[in-house]
């Protein structure tokens, strides 16, 4: 069986806490996980037994700092950072022409409203480590993406599969590392091409309107839900070259982003059954 590494995304820091701030701990408890949701989609649920698909995930999530606040308006406590994220995220949702201070009131709202409880606690989480994550020149970014470059090159996996900030942190990390060879890119529920939150700022910067795939990744492809509210445009193509295959699954317009979905859907069969032995 070849190797695959896994590349997490939004709200894992409770891993590390809980395995007693161990980056090791934090990691093989996602792996754990992860490898439950892909044995669902690879055998349509037959029962679990120990199984090992993913190699080892890439764990980042301790370099971007905890958010704990589990108020439902959690967003109107937010740093200035985070808050203008959250704005301009929402603004793809809805045509709003405010500015920040009177937008984040009334987007609040109206996303809460709209979307109910999932979309409040995915923006506690989303909001603040996108903020923290794309702070140019920031440390967390520099480290997180040493942390991702460390187990690829250490592992030499033939896949890699990147879920929501993880597959902004792996395009910058494989762009940054041109040594780090990947047959297969597997990118699940990306944010990379989001105006103005994170598309314009990747490093690289796109070119005349366009990202490209890292030249030392021989396949690239994203699978992203219709309703996934972090996957805007849920198809790469229109803004990045060298997407070889885009799926647009229907997980549940509830549970639109979470990774058990991604790889319990069955979406990743086709792609991964040639590395699975």
């Amino acid at each position: 069986m070849d190797k695959i590494v896994g590349v997490h995304g939004i709200g894992k820091y409770h891993y590390y806490r809980d395995a007693g701030n161990s980056i090791d701990g934090a990691a093989a408890a996602v792996r754990g996980k992860w490898d439950r949701y892909l044995h669902k989609g690879l055998t349509g649920g037959r029962p679990y037994a120990q199984e090992r698909y993913i190699t080892e995930i890439a764990y980042y999530a301790h370099l971007l700092g905890e958010h704990k606040d589990d108020s439902p308006r959690a967003v109107q406590s937010m740093d200035a950072g985070a808050q203008e994220v959250f704005v301009a995220w929402a603004r793809q949702l809805d045509s709003v022409g405010e500015g920040l201070t009177g937008a984040l009131h009334r987007m609040t709202g109206w996303l809460l409203d709209r979307l109910q409880g999932n979309a409040a606690e995915f923006a506690k989480f989303f909001c603040p480590e996108v903020a923290t994550y794309m702070t140019a020149g920031g440390e967390a970014r520099s480290r997180s993406r040493a942390a991702v470059a460390e187990v690829i090159r250490r592992n030499r996996p033939k896949v890699v599969i990147a879920h929501s900030l993880g597959s902004v942190v792996t395009y910058e990390t494989l762009w940054e590392n041109p040594d780090l060879e990947v047959e297969l890119l597997i990118t699940l529920g990306s944010p990379l091409g989001m105006r103005n939150v994170i598309f314009e700022r990747l490093l690289p910067a796109p070119v005349n309107g366009w990202g490209a795939r890292p030249r030392q990744v021989r396949r690239w492809i994203n699978i992203a839900d219709k309703d996934d509210i972090a996957a805007i445009p849920p198809g790469l193509r229109s803004c990045f070259t060298g997407v070889d295959q885009e799926a647009l699954v229907d997980l549940d317009w509830l549970d639109f982003h979470t990774v058990e979905k991604y790889l319990g859907c069955g979406a990743l069969n086709d792609h991964l059954r040639p590395y699975l032995g």
